[in-house]
């Protein structure tokens, strides 16, 4: 146990944070844009490693949006922001995953149907 402290001490701050969850994400219509909202997850540190931004993925795994959060969100955990964007017609539901400016992305992501 002493190893993984100690370990632990010798890690840079933005090793430990780790990567960037999507807790929950919504999507509304309006005309022919979408409004993607995500609500995100992470231990930012400060400008070392922090959450900067998400993506809207489709189906096939191409990125069809990315928002880009420009600072740390340290004291506001978890926070959520929007990206409007189009999404071609025929698409049934689009992946939100989270970036991290450490890890990219690779947390937890959620699927979002398109109603």
């Amino acid at each position: 146990m002493r190893r993984l402290v100690l370990l632990a001490a010798l890690l840079p701050a933005s090793a430990i944070a780790g990567e960037a969850d999507v807790l929950d994400a919504k999507a509304q219509r309006s005309g022919d844009q979408w409004r993607i909202s995500a609500t995100i997850r992470h231990a930012d540190t400060g400008w070392d490693h922090y959450a900067n931004g998400f993506e809207v993925v489709g189906p096939d795994g191409t990125v069809l949006g990315t928002r880009v959060l420009h600072h740390p969100h340290v004291e506001e955990q978890p926070f959520t922001r929007s990206h409007t964007l189009s999404i071609p017609e025929g698409i049934a539901e689009v992946t939100v995953r989270a970036l991290d400016s450490v890890h990219g992305a690779g947390g937890a992501e959620v699927v979002v149907p398109l109603r």
